[in-house]
């Protein structure tokens, strides 16, 4: 089996992601962190397969990202897109936000990362429509 988180060669970035995390990253950190959400451990800039997700939750196989404006350019739109099926051919649920939404609708985030806990993964569908998290 192929070693897929949190792999040693991508120690070096996981750092470097989470000294220049954006401000709603870390305003997310701050209600994910020491178990807040239900009970459940999140981590920061964790590492799948050849992925650095901004968070996840490993027993729930839960990811979530906060998306800056850049992830609105085609280039961006495509990768994320590959990205997120690949995370979820792994089993892995995936959550999308804005760093709007996250600034502007804290509590509204929280509450839809509440709602998504227990549900199953997506399955099939347009990422752009459906997958993804936005407000």
């Amino acid at each position: 089996m192929t070693f897929l988180f949190n792999k040693n060669s991508l120690i070096l970035r996981r750092r470097q992601l989470r000294s220049k995390m954006t401000n709603a990253e870390l305003l997310l950190w701050s209600e994910l962190k020491n178990k807040k959400v239900q009970g459940y451990r999140f981590k920061r800039q964790f590492s799948i397969d050849s992925f650095v997700v901004d968070f996840y939750c490993p027993k729930l196989k839960l990811v979530i990202e906060v998306d800056g404006s850049i992830h609105l350019k085609k280039e961006e739109i495509k990768y994320d897109d590959y990205r997120q099926n690949k995370l979820e051919a792994l089993g892995l649920k995936v959550l999308r936000f804005t760093n709007i939404e996250v600034i502007n609708n804290l509590e509204i985030v929280l509450e839809r990362i509440k709602e998504s806990l227990f549900s199953p993964p997506y399955e099939g569908g347009d990422v752009r429509e459906d997958r993804r998290g936005y407000l």
